[in-house]
């Protein structure tokens, strides 16, 4: 190296050094703790868009791009542009339109916001879930952080995604992400009587189910064959409308070293929409993410799950053959939409189009749509008052292990 070449190398190195007090970039930022409401299985955080009162988002690693409901957006005065189709489960879409101008930010993240894409129906979710929804977030926001998933806690904890360090005793497993970008896992499905298969699943906190097995998946494997012991799948109506299939469970669901036995699965028998992709086995849902405590550190491609107190919970859940809807400007006309034959319903003499008025003494007014979904999956009899046209019955329903 000549003189001059070797004068120039002095200030270059020099432009790295840190004096005291003094830093080179922004610095890392504080963990941040939200917490959030759980309403039927499904995560919903507070957020603003355009500085607007707080809306319900649901938190979802199903979807990519902000989404808000169409309502919401009218109300809000935001400008739609254009149309756009959009599929999930179920072989239909829902139409939709862009938005143009529009940013949501976390209630309780400060300095932080995202554009609005896209604005749809979501008439569904709100009447499935008997609720407001305003719109769902997810990828997109979900890779900016690592964040911390606590079912217990109902919190998640939003970590500076370069200064993250992990310092606990979970597994860390490796992450990768179908052409939609959703958070693919291997795991490894053992059927009832059947030897273990491998495959990749989508992790899908947006889904209440435990495990939904995509329909080519079923198929090869033959996992609807005599040996299965399923009831048919009722009330499953996705962003793409009905979705069909049967309820049953696998011997065992494996994801690295965690093993978690007898779980509820659905055995899709979809012929198009997300549950008959034929790349991924199936989807992971809420009823086993909530037996972990899950850091998705998207940036490098890796998921850290961490036992909970839940981890080690049967899967006892009773049925009451019921599939029921919410209505009505507050959510509070609950309707049967369908009735699984020989069931606890059927028993009782339900019927698709009864409006359930009360339960156990409680008026419809007082319940949501979750509380009667919780009562219902208690396996002990339940006094219920229903309003057929004109008339009015009294019934008891005792609902029960089916599968």
């Amino acid at each position: 190296m000549n003189r001059a070449a070797a004068a120039l190398a002095v200030p270059l190195f020099a432009i790295a050094t840190i004096e005291p007090g003094l830093s080179v970039g922004p610095p890392a930022m504080a963990p941040v703790t939200i917490p959030f409401e759980l309403t039927l299985r499904h995560i919903i955080v507070k957020v603003k868009v355009n500085n607007s009162r707080p809306l319900a988002f649901l938190l979802d690693t199903g979807a990519n791009a902000a989404i808000i409901r169409i309502a919401t957006a009218t109300e809000l005065g935001l400008s739609l542009q254009g149309s756009v189709n959009a599929g999930g489960a179920g072989a239909g879409t829902q139409a939709g339109r862009r938005v143009k101008d529009a940013k949501w930010s976390l209630v309780g993240l400060d300095r932080f916001s995202q554009p609005v894409s896209l604005a749809l129906p979501l008439t569904v979710l709100t009447s499935g879930l008997g609720r407001e929804i305003d719109g769902i977030i997810g990828g997109e926001f979900i890779k900016q952080f690592v964040l911390e998933l606590d079912y217990q806690a109902r919190t998640i904890t939003l970590h500076d995604r370069q200064a993250f360090a992990y310092k606990g005793k979970g597994h860390t497993l490796p992450l990768d992400f179908n052409a939609d970008g959703h958070p693919v896992v291997k795991a490894t499905v053992t059927p009832v009587g059947g030897k273990p298969i491998e495959d990749r699943f989508a992790l899908d906190i947006g889904s209440g189910l435990a495990l939904a097995l995509h329909s080519p998946f079923v198929v090869e494997h033959d996992l609807l064959g005599p040996q299965a012991r399923t009831i048919r799948a009722i009330g499953m109506t996705g962003a793409g409308g009905r979705s069909t299939g049967r309820v049953g469970r696998v011997a065992a669901l494996q994801i690295g070293p965690f093993t978690i036995s007898n779980p509820i699965a659905l055995f899709s028998q979809d012929k198009a929409g997300a549950f008959a992709d034929p790349s991924l086995g199936g989807n992971i849902g809420f009823q086993v993410a909530n037996r972990f405590r899950t850091v998705l550190d998207y940036g490098r491609r890796q998921i850290i799950l961490e036992p909970s107190p839940a981890f080690a919970e049967p899967f006892d859940r009773a049925f009451s053959g019921l599939a029921v809807r919410a209505e009505g400007p507050t959510y509070r006309v609950f309707r049967v939409t369908e009735v699984l034959e020989d069931s606890p319903a059927t028993e009782a003499g339900l019927a698709v189009g009864d409006i359930i008025t009360s339960i156990d003494g409680l008026a419809a007014e007082s319940l949501t749509l979750a509380a009667i979904s919780e009562t219902l999956e208690k396996p002990a009899a339940h006094e219920m008052t229903i309003r057929r046209a004109e008339q009015i019955m009294k019934i008891t329903i005792t609902p029960r292990k089916l599968v």
